[in-house]
């Protein structure tokens, strides 16, 4: 339980720093973002997590507002994985942890 607890953890902050890297990203390249191979590749790494948000949301949410779907729903996989977790580890012992 603890493995899948971690990989959980782990593809959400891998998720995570994807889509942060993508918006920081965008933000310095500006409107040629999109020609940029590091936009892209991100890009590629976030558009499960974006497909996914974009089907969990209502069609009431702009296509614009889908990222920041995605990356409220992957802080809050995150912090319910981090908190679960930290139950684990203290039900079996820290030592069994690392």
């Amino acid at each position: 339980m603890l493995l899948l607890v971690s990989s959980i953890k782990l593809l959400a902050e891998v998720a995570l720093m994807a889509l942060l890297g993508q918006w920081l990203l965008g933000l310095l390249a500006g409107a040629k973002r999109d020609a940029n191979i590091f936009y892209q590749l991100l890009g590629i790494v976030t558009r499960p997590v974006l497909r996914g948000a974009r089907w969990l949301a209502p069609r009431v949410v702009l296509d614009r507002h889908v990222p920041v779907v995605a990356f409220l729903l992957l802080m809050f996989s995150w912090l319910f994985a981090t908190i679960y977790k930290v139950q684990l580890c203290l039900e079996i012992g820290v030592q069994a942890c690392q």
